[in-house]
């Protein structure tokens, strides 16, 4: 049987330790299913982990984060590192970090609140609970636990 490996990538991020099977949702949130992507990106789900049993990768050529991508990642897959790849080298690596406030990037649920409405102000949730995930809106006070279909 042969074997494939995935190869190392020259720049670009390394999405390491999502929670399992989350990695195709971290696609779809990065945008790269909608824009297309002009290098490679590959994708490895249900990969062995030391620390987490299982874990899944993503790693994308030729493109840094910007940092409201990774509070999304930290939304879904809070145990997530980044890191960054410069020449075949990682050049800086860092956990996600759950913020206590969620700002701008998750919808309120409630159609009525002053967030879904055309005045100019984000949304704005704080976190109540990390694991499972649950949000308040900080405008109308509903909670939020599905935020994956509820992000922006």
């Amino acid at each position: 049987m042969k074997e494939l490996k995935v190869t190392p990538i020259k720049n670009g991020t390394v999405i390491d330790h999502i929670t399992v099977g989350m990695a195709l949702q971290v696609v779809r949130i990065l945008g790269i299913a909608d824009r297309g992507a002009s290098s490679t990106v590959s994708v490895l789900m249900h990969v062995p982990s030391a620390d987490q049993g299982w874990k899944d990768i993503v790693k994308i050529e030729d493109r840094e984060l910007e940092p409201n991508e990774v509070d999304k990642i930290s939304l879904i897959a809070p145990k997530a590192t980044i890191n960054i790849i410069r020449n075949f080298n990682v050049e800086a690596k860092h956990r996600v970090n759950l913020p206590d406030e969620v700002v701008g990037i998750v919808r309120c649920e409630n159609h009525n609140c002053i967030s879904n409405s055309a005045e100019p102000i984000d949304s704005r949730f704080r976190v109540l609970r990390r694991d499972p995930l649950l949000l308040r809106c900080a405008y109308c006070e509903r909670e939020v636990s599905n935020v994956l279909a509820n992000m922006k």
